[in-house]
């Protein structure tokens, strides 16, 4: 198992998150239980391209202070919802026959939905711990009926499992060598 922690980036780690205590205090949480427990912590980061504020150089692309990688934490970038198109993420963890990928950060309805199911095509199980993803508000559905639309409807038992917190730990503690 990996836990991959997908665009916790400075530019867009901001207390407008539904929840943001609460996915700030969890995440952080999910990263050192699998420190302590030989889970590798992947990180994804989003660059927008050239001339955006989510771009490489800039101070918002940095990875959350509360979430920084450790030097041998490996980063993958992308420039599409996805962190398994064209990142060398998936042949990554297909080349170390990982089976099972924990999926925290940003933003619910865009990029850890994508990844989601894209994680659930490659053949991956999903593992989605609760309240360690997050979103804003969008013009169809405010932060907090889209963070539980996604995570209690739409990918649990079809995409992902998703679990509490405790359960999203005890995996990384039984998990450690898998």
């Amino acid at each position: 198992m990996v836990l991959l922690v997908v665009d916790t980036q400075k530019l867009i780690t901001t207390e407008n998150l539904y929840n943001y205590s609460e996915f700030v205090a969890n995440v952080k949480e999910l990263i050192e239980t699998a420190r302590k427990n030989s889970v590798e912590v992947i990180y994804v980061v989003h660059d927008d391209g050239e001339g955006e504020e989510l771009t490489k150089g800039k101070e918002g692309y940095q990875i959350f202070e509360d979430f920084a990688p450790i030097v041998e934490e490996k980063i993958f970038e992308k420039n599409v919802n996805s962190a398994f198109f064209k990142t060398g993420l998936l042949e990554y963890l297909k080349r170390k026959n990982e089976t099972k990928v924990m999926v925290v950060g940003l933003m619910t309805d865009y990029c850890i939905d994508a990844t989601v199911k894209a994680g659930f095509e490659h053949g991956f199980k999903v593992i989605v711990p609760a309240y360690s993803n997050t979103t804003l508000d969008n013009e169809f559905l405010n932060a907090e009926d889209s963070y539980r639309y996604y995570n209690e409807k739409m990918w649990n038992e079809r995409y992902a499992e998703c679990v509490d917190l405790e359960g999203a730990t005890k995996l990384l503690k039984c998990n450690k060598d898998s």
